[in-house]
């Protein structure tokens, strides 16, 4: 099947017929993975799925990098111009 690449902002868009789409069953708004291999683009139904907002602060919470509220042990690099922190 051949589809025309058209202006869609500062980007451009290609449609894809709803008979592909209900095929995959994918629909507005879901998340597509895009892959690039050598000539070709591949898209393909992402298999991560959405996050609850609980599920991302218990992700942060155990993050190793989670620095929040332990301001001091966090390096702001050198002072550069006029600022000072004393």
């Amino acid at each position: 099947m051949e589809a025309r690449l058209q202006k869609w902002g500062n980007s451009d868009g290609i449609r894809i017929p709803n008979s592909i789409l209900k095929s995959l069953n994918l629909k507005t708004n879901d998340r597509v993975d895009l892959i690039q291999e050598d000539d070709r683009i591949i898209i393909s139904k992402s298999k991560r799925r959405h996050l609850t907002l609980e599920e991302r602060i218990e992700m942060f919470e155990k993050s190793s990098n989670n620095e929040i509220g332990n301001i001091e042990s966090y390096d702001w690099g050198d002072d550069l111009g006029k600022e000072k922190f004393d």
